[in-house]
């Protein structure tokens, strides 16, 4: 190597090679070192420090000659993080590599990031990076180069950053001896061995930020293909190193898609539970927005509407405003409330979207189905949306009263039938759409084919009658002749598609664009060809299914995708589920009766004064199920939430919204008795012991799966409420004290708890924490669980039962994710002896162990009226649970094509900026009403 001027000094060995020690005081080390060394090297490999989008700064002229370049650096990875799947901890890194401003650095930098692509794909520069179990912290920089004229290892404080070259004070030795050569060279091969390959996402990602430019909408007004990439490429779902899943991403084409054939469209995403119907439809409303459909409603259960806004600010980075439904004022993301003038403000929503409860319209209807007078029911119905989503759609059914046979709607129904004119859009969503019969599904059909009659047809449609179309549909029975295949076939005619008969048909019958049924016969048809072809089409058998099994209504606007095939295809992991207590490990006999916990005296004179309470409210010549399941529900998630809620009820507190909203926003007055009762109950549950406490510490410290308590290998504690869960967290602190604990909550109310002190947090800072492994402990409400990943979590406790299978699945999910390192998840559920809990408990739990291989047969809901009866509840779980034999031709539609899924929504480079995004979707509805 040459001689270099900047040299600070030399130390010469009389066996060759020499010490040479440099320092940027004297110079800027690319320049006087780096450029000098680099030139006409062959190869280089260097220990760079740590993982970071600025590891990549050093590239261009110094490297791009050389052969071959391999860096080293650190990163956040654990021993379980190397054992997690790849997938997972590829994730890790991209999220490490988007920490930093990346977007800013690319466009400062766009040659840099160009180059750079083009050496990493060709393979001349490879990365690695080593989990801290093998190095902490990469503090030892040092690097080998070698050439023509021979090889030097150096050593030094600099990280492969332009600041540590250029601008630091940094110091380097270098040693040209052949010991010191080969000892580096022997401490990068070690490393090397030892760490991951950098992963693929992250090159793309580079390439991607080479092309990256910012466009405005109206530029893909022609291809709205490009509009969801676009706007989600940097997303915090993207961002965080996840993505849509190939499903997800599915339904969002095929709402294009039906946009684009008719104009509106009209969908029953029927997906099975905990397969993320949220995110498939709140894509499509970012969509819809975007291109200018119009405002959004997305209508939910009182319970679910926090937790929809949550999902959508932290996943999809989507600001939106839900209503609350007994203050009659909009809450923007943040939590804040934005003032108004009443009911009538829930039509003038200050974002494109607005998230409203359907238990408010519900009791905004009258018995005659019209919307009560100053309802927001009433004030919704007067305006038009772009959009409007149904989630848990099986609410919205018919009935048929004793002695009829017609179908009467409930007032959900009715709403939404009537809604369905004044929207664009219609999507509902539940994963039970037939709740007893074939009649459930066909009630959500026909809302959807309300303004929109390509659905099922006009009102002579054999599709409106399902006891005409299931024979077909079941393939009981077979088309004889194109006369009776006729009219199944054109009314409503499909889009033409990819189908050339259809296509044909429409030109005989001279139909337009649009028309989706034809009042003209077969014999109308003047070529004999393609009226053969018809016959011979709807007459015969494709692998043993008739034509209205492959091609009928219900497959054009029902999708459905269920879980056992996502797994199959690799997309969802199987991993079984453990349930604790259970009978194979009897739990210890001083905490559990059986596998429910004792209970204390204070709590059976609780729980007394319930059913007290329940008969003197009965007295008011009201239903008292809803109050006594309220007290109940909550007294069996603990005493803390049971105190609470007495109090609220007494006018010491707040009832929670789904509460106030059954009340339709009266104020609780009690009568004396009732106030007797309830003071019986605060009386007895104030300053004694819960045993849930007790139960959720054995789990913790003392039961043992492989070997590992449950506190050692991490665990997520939920609840239904908030309540529950801050007692929970706030005595597990003071009972673990060197232990920081996550409390996951709804908005402004998460905080890190350690020895009982609490300090305010973010959910995403706690998502991270966790990930990192910092945080071996969270306990949750469900309302915030929404995209919580905890694969690093290996254990679940469930501190109350939700009375809703769907709900607890979404639980389960938090932790049964791709990355889970164990094979199976262990969950704990707490039940108190002799309450309704604990016969809800052991009905569900037993039907749990049933489906486990189907996952999602399990009704979304359970309703008030089968916990009474439990033998009522163990039917309904029954048949459920229980595989009914019925058409299944979703399976082939949707299951099929998934693993070829080639929409590469990661790698798109014309993006929309987060600002326009951001500015349109904090745009209200607008005032004019049609």
């Amino acid at each position: 190597m040459e001689e270099n001027p900047f040299r600070s000094s030399c130390t010469q060995f009389a066996d060759g090679g020499g010490l040479s020690r440099f320092s940027s005081r004297h110079g800027r080390l690319s320049r006087t070192y780096l450029a000098d060394r680099l030139r006409g090297a062959r190869t280089y490999d260097r220990i760079a420090g740590y993982f970071r989008s600025s590891i990549f700064e050093i590239v261009g002229e110094e490297i791009e000659a050389i052969e071959k370049v391999r860096i080293v650096a650190n990163a956040d990875l654990d021993a379980e993080d190397v054992e997690a799947a790849q997938k997972v901890r590829d994730a890790k890194l991209f999220q490490r590599f988007t920490d930093d401003d990346i977007v800013v650095d690319a466009t400062v930098h766009r040659g840099r990031y160009a180059k750079l692509y083009e050496l990493l794909s060709a393979g001349k520069v490879e990365i690695r990076v080593v989990p801290r179990t093998v190095a902490p912290f990469l503090h030892g920089k040092a690097g080998v180069v070698r050439g023509d004229s021979g090889a030097v290892a150096f050593i030094g404080s600099i990280n492969e950053t332009r600041a540590a070259w250029e601008h630091n004070y940094e110091l380097v030795w270098e040693d040209s001896s052949p010991e010191g050569v080969e000892w580096v060279q022997a401490e990068f091969d070690e490393l090397w061995a030892q760490g991951k390959p950098l992963p693929e996402a992250i090159i793309r990602e580079v390439g991607r930020l080479a092309e990256r430019r910012e466009v405005e909408i109206v530029e893909f007004a022609t291809n709205p293909a490009l509009v969801a990439p676009a706007a989600l490429v940097e997303s915090p779902i993207y961002r965080d190193g996840e993505s849509l899943q190939p499903w997800q991403r599915a339904f969002v084409s095929q709402f294009l898609a039906h946009r684009d054939t008719y104009e509106k469209v009209r969908a029953l995403l029927a997906d099975e539970v905990g397969v993320g119907k949220t995110l498939s439809l709140a894509v499509s409303a970012l969509i819809s927005v975007l291109l200018g459909d119009g405002p959004v409603l997305i209508l939910v259960p009182s319970t679910l509407t926090e937790q929809w806004q949550i999902e959508l600010l932290d996943r999809l980075g989507m600001p939106v405003a839900r209503w609350h439904s007994t203050k009659k004022c909009w809450i923007d993301p943040a939590g804040r409330t934005i003032k108004g003038a009443g009911a009538s403000d829930v039509a003038r929503c200050p974002y494109a979207i607005g998230i409203v409860s359907t238990g408010l319209i519900v009791h905004g209807m009258d018995r005659h189905g019209s919307p009560k007078a100053g309802s927001e029911a009433e004030h919704l119905l007067r305006r038009k949306f772009g959009m409007v989503i149904l989630d848990e759609a099986h609410k919205a059914r018919g009935s048929e009263p004793i002695g009829s046979t017609a179908r009467t709607p409930n007032n959900l129904l009715t709403f939404i039938e009537r809604i369905a004119t004044r929207t664009r859009h219609l999507l509902l969503s539940t994963a039970t759409p037939i709740q007893t019969s074939e009649k459930d599904l066909w009630d959500l059909l026909e809302a959807l084919n309300q303004g929109a009659e390509f659905v099922l047809g006009t009102s002579f449609s054999h599709w409106r009658r399902p006891d005409v179309v299931l024979p077909y549909l079941k393939g009981d029975r077979q088309v004889a002749d194109l006369r009776e295949g006729w009219q199944l076939l054109t009314n409503p005619l499909p889009p033409v598609a990819d189908d050339d008969l259809i296509a044909d048909i429409r030109d005989a019958l001279e139909m337009k664009p649009g028309e989706w049924a034809t009042t003209k016969f077969a014999s109308d048809i003047s070529n004999p060809v393609v009226t053969a072809k018809a016959d011979m089409e709807l007459t015969g058998l494709r692998e043993g299914l008739g034509y209205f099994q492959r091609d009928n209504p219900l497959l054009r606007h029902v999708v459905l995708r269920k879980r056992r095939d996502l797994e199959k295809l690799g997309l969802l992991p199987s991993l079984p589920v453990e349930i604790h207590p259970n009978r194979d490990v009897p739990p210890p006999d001083h905490l559990f009766r059986e596998l429910s916990l004792f209970t204390s005296d204070a709590f059976d004179t609780a729980y007394q004064a319930v059913n007290a309470f329940t008969k003197a409210y009965a007295k008011r010549d009201k239903p008292a199920g809803f109050m006594k399941t309220l007290l109940l529900q909550r007294l069996c998630s603990s005493q803390a939430a049971g105190i609470a809620t007495a109090l609220a009820l007494m006018g010491e507190g707040e009832l929670d919204d789904d509460v106030q909203e059954e009340m339709e926003g009266e104020a609780f007055d009690a009568l004396a008795d009732e106030r007797r009762h309830l003071r019986t109950m605060i009386e007895a549950l104030q300053g004694s012991d819960d045993p849930k406490l007790r139960a959720v510490q054995y789990f913790l410290d003392e039961y043992r799966s492989a070997s590992r308590s449950w506190r050692e290998m991490g665990s997520i504690i939920f609840s239904q409420y908030y309540d529950t869960s801050a007692w929970i967290a706030e005595s597990l602190s003071r009972a673990y004290p060197e232990q920081v604990i996550a409390l996951y909550a709804g908005s402004g109310k998460s905080r890190l708890l350690v020895d009982g002190n609490a300090t305010s947090i973010g959910r995403a800072q706690i998502k991270k924490l966790v990930a990192n492994r910092d945080i071996k402990l969270v306990v949750a409400t469900d309302a915030a669980s929404e995209g919580l990943n905890l694969q690093t979590l290996g254990t679940l406790i469930n501190v109350d039962l939700p009375w809703n299978p769907s709900r607890l699945e979404q639980r389960i999910g938090r932790i049964k994710r791709f990355g889970q390192t164990r094979t199976r998840v262990d969950m704990a559920n707490l039940s108190y002896a002799g309450t309704i809990d604990e016969k809800v408990y052991r009905v569900l739990s037993e039907r749990m162990k049933v489906s486990s291989d189907i996952l999602g047969t399990l009704p979304e809901t359970i309703d008030a009226d089968w916990i009474e009866d439990i033998e009522t509840l163990e039917k309904r779980l029954r048949d459920y649970t229980v595989p009914r034999k019925r058409f299944d031709p979703f399976e082939s539609k949707y299951a099929a094509g998934l693993n070829k899924d080639d929409q590469r929504w990661d790698e798109a480079s014309a993006v929309f900026a987060r600002s326009d995004i951001e500015r349109i979707l904090s745009t209200g509805w607008p005032t004019k009403r049609g």
